[in-house]
């Protein structure tokens, strides 16, 4: 019995041996990451502050969709007209705190190329030479023919006139809504497409002076108020742009008309020199320039496409209007002066 209960003891340390020699099974370690494997990258971020003389419409849907693109670019706007935008970048200059115009006519940008920078954005091979400036200081987004606006209400359709000329009709004194060039660049280019609709610029002063003597004292101060005037009632006639006359595509009491000798000077965008955020604003002009951008605004609130790709929708093609001959270099070299010209014969 002592022999068995020796053997049974032996046993039993044996087995209890071999239990201990037994490792549990452990968890493999997780798989650490290559070295080189590449790192989920961010996307463009931080702050934009646009300033942009645009109808309120039209602009916020283009930092809508911008924002969309970008949401992690906070944007600001500063909505204002363009000469008093571009008197406020001149103001900071030392100091910018915009980082991007879009729009103003392109011979008012050109005017001030000193404050961009120059930029050639990602459409460039898309857009004609004659819609950007040949140092890339500015870039064109969106011709505008000008128009004269009218209320049916107010005057007979076989009475509104179709030339410049015309508009110093005295059966129109104090009846038309016009904006001083001094306050707003898309009036500016206005009075430069009638002083370039004479044989010389001589003629195009006198001209001026008719049609300032037929203004009746009555100037606005900003060049969207034209249009909803005459619209209103108040003015029988008014010069406009074609993106604000279209608006009232659908009221029966307005119509528009394209002058003889037009002109269609592209709204631009453009660069502001030594701005805060300059990569952010490069984002931003090549998305107001995208075919995604250009579409919707033309689709959207019938603003001109800038690109050869694109053909307008539910306007009439540049090609069918009486465009004159623009001297754009003249009107942006020479825009001081002929605004204080306006000044001098407007007083009193």
């Amino acid at each position: 019995m002592k022999k068995f209960l020796a053997l049974l003891l032996a046993l039993t340390m044996v087995f209890a041996l071999c239990a201990c020699g037994e490792k549990a099974p452990q968890e493999e370690p997780a798989e650490k990451p290559a070295d080189d494997a590449p790192a989920e990258q961010a996307g463009p971020s931080g702050d934009l502050v646009v300033y942009s003389p645009h109808d309120a419409d039209p602009l916020a849907a283009g930092v809508a969709m911008f924002e969309e693109a970008y949401p992690d670019i906070h944007v600001e706007v500063i909505a204002a007209g363009t000469g008093e935008l571009l008197q406020r970048i001149v103001a900071e200059a030392e100091n910018p705190q915009g980082d991007v115009l879009w729009g103003g006519g392109a011979d008012s940008l050109a005017a001030n190329v000193d404050y961009f920078d120059p930029y050639v954005c990602a459409n460039d091979d898309v857009i004609g030479d004659k819609y950007k400036d040949a140092d890339d200081m500015w870039i064109g987004e969106s011709p505008l023919p000008m128009v004269f606006i009218y209320n049916k209400t107010l005057i007979d359709e076989a009475d509104v006139p179709t030339t410049w000329e015309g508009l110093c009709d005295p059966a129109l004194k104090g009846k038309i809504a016009f904006c001083s060039p001094a306050k707003s660049g898309s009036a500016y280019t206005q009075l430069c497409t009638m002083l370039f609709s004479c044989p010389t610029l001589d003629d195009g002063w006198a001209l001026v002076e008719k049609f300032i003597e037929n203004l009746d004292g009555k100037i606005q101060d900003s060049s969207g108020n034209c249009h909803k005037l005459v619209a209103a009632g108040e003015y029988s006639i008014g010069v406009t742009i074609e993106k604000s006359a279209v608006k009232y595509a659908d009221n029966p009491d307005i119509g528009f008309v394209y002058p003889k000798s037009n002109s269609a000077v592209p709204d631009g965008v453009a660069l502001i020199k030594g701005c805060p955020n300059p990569d952010n604003a490069k984002l931003f002009i090549d998305f107001v320039t995208s075919l995604e951008c250009q579409t919707a605004q033309n689709k959207d609130w019938a603003r001109r496409p800038v690109r050869s790709d694109l053909t307008p929708e539910g306007l009439c093609e540049l090609s069918e209007l009486d465009l004159g001959n623009y001297d754009f270099a003249y009107a942006a070299t020479n825009k001081d002066a002929i605004k204080d010209k306006w000044n001098d014969m407007t007083v009193g």
